[in-house]
């Protein structure tokens, strides 16, 4: 009962941890607009800077940490740092009036929230596969589908708050529920073993790592297309409405959890390589359906299947890689999460200068989106044809 209690704690940390990962992008059109904080585009994109670099930091150092602290304590730093993000993004309504003064705090708000999700993801997904021996792939699978699902209701919890006139109401929510889970994993042991994190510092990744992580940057770059940019690109390109573009994202991530927990189900040893390279195969159509979406019905159909796309690459790479090499799952986790920040950085503040300096439209730089997935394809292959063995 204790592991099963255990094992249900990691879950809802990843559902919330995914509310409060895209509470941010979901009120892109509060900090866009004229009657919020009239932040422009590529100032939106900046804002991103500080919760890259602090993800990438919390999620290298992690390991490290977790030698010293046990991941037990990695999580709840994750969590604590969650909590004062999304207080802080609550609190900012109140300065929204100073223009320097909010978008400082928006800038301390997302570090925050960045070394919160590098820290709580590398302890998240190396505790549920030490707590399922033999089922690494599922678990994580799993876990990265709460995760999904957290970031799938995050776009429509924001429009219900929009619409009532208190977007505010939902970062403070989100704060609660992390309250309430680092008081519960203060109360539980969470015992894993230390094998996980035992590899010495000096130690080198092995080559194959570099595979997976050159797979995980590029796959950080298309989700944040998808998932950064649909709101500017639908509302301010296409011509649909906040509400509309609220549903075309709300469809990407309910079709990234969607596809986590139908790929979990089929997620034998032979299929789960095939899905790993299908995956960005999908990509590579939906990018060029998303360059051409004109209405509500073909935005929502479009941004659908990146999401399916999308769905669960990322929580494969962190599996495959772990079970290669068992010794270094942690580092390998956390370095894993801190490429795929760095993707999701070059996607949040690279967009913004492209269409500022370069004069690109948002279709042409989501039909460039198709390139990335297509090395992404090739990257797979060379992953998944010549699998090394556990342990190598």
């Amino acid at each position: 009962m204790s592991r099963r209690f255990e094992i249900g704690l990691i879950y809802a940390c990843g559902l919330v941890q995914g509310l409060a990962l895209v509470t941010f992008p979901a009120a892109s059109s509060i900090f866009t607009s004229p009657n919020g904080f009239n932040i422009s585009e590529s100032r939106y994109g900046l804002m991103f800077i500080p919760q890259v670099a602090l993800a990438i930091l919390a999620s290298s150092i992690g390991p490290t940490l977790a030698k010293r602290w046990t991941l037990k304590r990695v999580l709840q730093a994750g969590l604590i740092a969650d909590a004062l993000a999304m207080l802080l993004l609550a609190a900012s309504r109140l300065v929204i009036g100073l223009p320097a003064a909010a978008y400082s705090m928006l800038l301390v708000a997302t570090g925050s929230l960045g070394f919160g999700f590098g820290a709580a993801v590398m302890a998240m997904n190396t505790i549920v596969q030490e707590l399922s021996p033999g089922r690494e792939d599922r678990s994580v699978l799993a876990l990265n589908a709460l995760l999904g699902a957290g970031t799938a209701l995050a776009p429509l919890f924001v429009a219900v708050v929009i619409g009532v006139g208190a977007w505010w109401l939902m970062p403070l929510i989100v704060a609660v529920g992390m309250i309430g889970l680092l008081v519960l994993s203060i109360r539980d042991r969470l015992e894993v073993s230390t094998k996980a994190a035992s590899a010495p510092p000096s130690d080198r990744l092995p080559l194959r790592f570099w595979l997976f992580a050159a797979a995980v940057l590029l796959y950080g770059i298309a989700e944040t297309l998808n998932g950064n940019w649909s709101g500017p690109y639908l509302t301010g390109e296409r011509g649909l409405s906040v509400q509309d573009a609220s549903f075309a994202l709300m469809a990407f991530w309910t079709m990234v959890t969607g596809g986590r927990v139908l790929f979990a189900a089929l997620s034998t040893r032979l299929a789960v390589r095939w899905i790993y390279i299908g995956l960005p195969v999908v990509l590579v159509a939906a990018f060029q359906l998303v360059a051409r979406a004109d209405s509500e019905a073909g935005s929502v159909s479009a941004f659908g299947l990146a999401g399916l796309g999308c769905s669960a690459f990322l929580p494969l790479s962190i599996s495959l890689s772990g079970q290669e090499d068992p010794r270094r799952a942690a580092t390998m986790s956390g370095g894993l999460v801190a490429f795929y920040q760095a993707g999701y950085g070059i996607a949040a503040f690279g967009v913004g200068p492209l269409r500022k300096f370069a004069g690109l439209p948002f279709r042409t730089i989501y039909s460039l989106g198709s390139v990335v997935a297509a090395v992404t394809v090739v990257v797979a292959l060379a992953v998944a044809v010549r699998p090394a063995k556990a342990g190598g």
